[in-house]
């Protein structure tokens, strides 16, 4: 039973009707990780142990007759910023690389409610500071279509495992496009959340004001799933929402696709965008236009500023929340220091990684006094007319349209060396963030060479659901792979 060319849920149905036993789905998964990750490296930390208790927990419980959620005994990879009981979590970084939590992260501990047995924690760029998965302390993913390529980043240890079906379901983050670029680049499902629709508690921060976690999946379906396990209230995080959640969508068929009106952001195309990227957006407005959709091009002039914007306020954030690692409670901690000011020094100075402290010392600086009005106070005025901009356009239209990254996935050490060049790998994925709207990733065919595109849809906030079934819709007709080895072979 080839399970990998599966989708969790269809997974879940076989579990359901005891055709094969949760246990068996997890040795399957754990022998093909083991199969591939020698060339991918999609993970930093694997639990097969812990999974196959859990698993054999589901065998049991169904053996009683006892109903289970639909996702019970699924293997999930989660990414390693999130904090697991008992389990390393490094953030992919040398200043914790001992670090064993005392306890489960809010989505953590959804998932143990469930009963998905945790595969793994997957690889990242150094606490979520990167679009490429090279800034990991301890070694690059590489993406499962080519491995001379990037999977993208932070979460691209997450897009890795699910497009090459190490797992069904993966979470990653999402500060900037985190969880949306490497879905991209891997050719899978991922979703930003509406900020405050998933618990951040016992994620470590990066930017608390743009930090959420969000799943990535094979399938919109599966997304949905996973999505509608860990949303919810939380009061344990202060910028959780205690709203009703999803807006009330209907089903999403050919008639209801007439009532639709869609926006293509004129901003994403031009200079910086690759020609593949933008014809596959024009592809999918032509889909949504011969199903009667209304669609028309829309202008978002603010989002020039929105990429300086972005990376101000993320340095800022940044840079406070990681003045916690100073190496005395917790943490790396250098070999020598003659007193306590070089020991702090030193400890931070080996401990982070070049990117961390680029944005560190550039989120100071922004702090600092004399510099804050010019820097951070004006970054903050611009997000909120950003804000003002995309709530105007959200009320004519029902999603706006566009390129998830401006390329198709680069070639390893390609822009490692060039920040620049590297932050712009971000530039489709930062407005949602700043306005805390909800946005998807959709695969959105290939290169010439075989590699991924993805597509952006993006929504007013708690439009989840609609984005799922426009996905839904969109994958239905098209039937991308969205699973490597189908494309390119087994290759570990």
């Amino acid at each position: 039973m080839e399970l990998d060319r599966m989708s969790a849920l269809e997974i879940g149905e076989r579990l359901g009707k005891r055709e094969i036993s949760a246990e068996e789905v997890v040795n399957y998964f754990w022998e093909r990780t083991q199969k591939l990750e020698p060339e991918l490296k999609s993970f930093l930390t694997t639990c097969p142990e812990e999974a196959t208790g859990v698993a054999r927990q589901v065998d049991e419980l169904r053996r009683r007759g006892e109903r289970l959620p639909p996702l019970a005994g699924i293997p999930v990879a989660v990414k390693d910023n999130l904090s697991t009981r008992g389990i390393h979590t490094t953030c992919g970084s040398r200043f914790l690389e001992n670090y064993i939590p005392p306890y489960d992260a809010a989505v953590i501990q959804k998932l143990k409610e469930n009963y998905l047995p945790v595969l793994g924690k997957t690889n990242m760029d150094e606490f979520g500071m990167g679009s490429s998965t090279e800034n990991s302390a301890f070694y690059p993913t590489t993406n499962p279509w080519d491995f001379s390529k990037v999977p993208g980043g932070s979460s691209g240890g997450s897009a890795a495992a699910v497009a090459a079906r190490q797992v069904p379901l993966a979470l990653g983050t999402d500060t900037g496009g985190s969880v949306r670029q490497p879905a991209a680049f891997c050719g899978v499902f991922g979703l930003r959340p509406t900020y405050g629709r998933v618990s951040r508690y016992g994620l470590i921060a990066f930017a608390s004001s743009l930090d959420q976690v969000g799943p990535i999946t094979g399938t919109p379906e599966d997304g949905e799933a996973l999505f509608d396990l860990i949303a919810g209230y939380d009061e344990r995080d202060a910028t959780s929402l205690d709203a009703p959640g999803d807006i009330a969508e209907p089903e999403l068929d050919e008639q209801r696709v007439k009532e639709i009106k869609v926006g293509v952001i004129r901003e994403q195309e031009g200079n910086g965008f690759a020609p593949e990227v933008v014809e596959s957006v024009k592809e999918m407005a032509s889909f949504w236009e011969s199903y009667g959709a209304a669609v028309e091009e829309v202008s978002l002039p603010l989002t020039e500023y929105a990429l300086a914007a972005y990376y101000l306020i993320n340095a800022a954030e940044a840079s406070s929340n990681l003045g916690r690692y100073d190496g005395i409670q917790y943490g790396y901690r250098t070999g020598y220091a003659a007193d306590l000011q070089e020991l702090v020094f030193k400890n931070r100075e080996e401990g982070f990684g070049q990117e961390v402290k680029r944005r560190i010392v550039l989120g100071t600086y922004a702090l600092s006094s004399g510099y804050y009005d010019d820097y951070c106070l004006k970054a903050l005025k611009t997000r909120t007319l950003i804000l003002r901009d995309m709530q105007r356009v959200l009320q004519t239209y029902d999603f706006l349209l566009g390129p998830t990254t401006p390329t198709p996935p680069f070639g390893l050490g390609e822009k490692i060396e060039d920040p620049l060049q590297m932050y712009l790998s971000d530039v489709c994925t930062i407005t949602d963030p700043l306005v805390g709207n909800a946005a998807i990733s959709v695969p959105g065919g290939f290169t010439p060479e075989g590699m991924p595109l993805g597509l952006q849809m993006s929504a007013a906030p708690f439009r989840e659901s609609f984005l799922f079934k426009l996905a839904r819709f969109w994958q239905q007709r098209k039937k991308y792979l969205t699973c490597a080895s189908l494309q390119c072979g087994e290759k570990g």
